[in-house]
């Protein structure tokens, strides 16, 4: 059976005081114990993060990572550094980091070794743009994002990642995918999957839906076959919508 996933993205919000006020509550209401619940803090907050998250269940992940060991890198963080602060997983390929800072299929694929190299596991998003919808290159365009930067995997490393669809066009604003079409995307990764490597393999692999969950329809996305949880954005920020959404399942 695939694991249950809700995940935080708290992007660039949350200082140090917000970030152990928000884990503090997270840790009061969420008692959903069949739902892995992940969050992702700032850089700045995850050493934090992992302190106050000792006594939790509750798994921490990193919003980014350089593909590089170490060196001549101003402001960028690596996967031992991240590793050394307690963080689990990372995201990669945000929509936003494809976006405003150009990370392309090879920068994508440079990143995803590094983290399974040491050991973390990849959060991995794809996803399409309005006017790639419009003019129905959606399947094709996630298909190739994940050949170009994945398909290189073996099996086993396939195997540790979670890929997360969000259609860029329902990100913080207000649209969201019709459950229908969360459905049917998801069902279209899982087959490209199959195709590459296996059903075993495909059946396996959680697949989370990212653009403007809420409580109000996060119950109707997560009841799809092929919708494993979500990639949170802005209700992440708030206990109480966060607990909701994890106890939509």
């Amino acid at each position: 059976m695939r694991t249950q996933i809700v995940a935080g993205n708290w992007k660039m919000n949350c200082d140090l005081d917000d970030t152990k006020s928000l884990i503090e509550s997270l840790k009061k209401t969420s008692k959903n114990n069949s739902t892995k619940v992940i969050i992702a803090p700032s850089f700045t907050n995850l050493s934090l993060a992992n302190c106050l998250l000792e006594d939790s269940k509750i798994a921490l992940s990193a919003q980014n990572m350089n593909a590089n060991d170490s060196g001549a890198y101003t402001g960028e963080i690596s996967a031992s550094m991240l590793k050394s602060v307690g963080v689990t997983y990372v995201i990669l390929g945000h929509s936003e980091r494809r976006a405003i800072f150009h990370e392309d299929a090879q920068v994508l694929k440079d990143k995803t070794d590094q983290a399974l190299k040491h050991n973390l596991l990849p959060i991995f998003c794809v996803g399409e743009e309005l006017n790639v919808r419009q003019n129905n290159g959606h399947f094709s365009l996630v298909e190739e994002q994940i050949a170009d930067s994945l398909f290189h995997l073996s099996k086993e490393g396939f195997s540790k990642l979670t890929i997360a669809y969000e259609p860029v066009w329902a990100i913080g604003t207000g649209e969201t995918a019709s459950p229908n079409q969360a459905q049917e995307m998801h069902a279209h990764i899982r087959k490209v999957i199959a195709k590459q490597y296996d059903e075993t393999t495909a059946n396996s692999i959680s697949i989370l839906y990212g653009g403007s969950v809420k409580p109000t329809n996060a119950k109707e996305i997560f009841a799809n076959p092929d919708v494993d949880g979500g990639l949170i954005g802005g209700a992440s920020l708030k206990a109480d919508d966060f607990t909701a959404i994890i106890n939509s399942f």
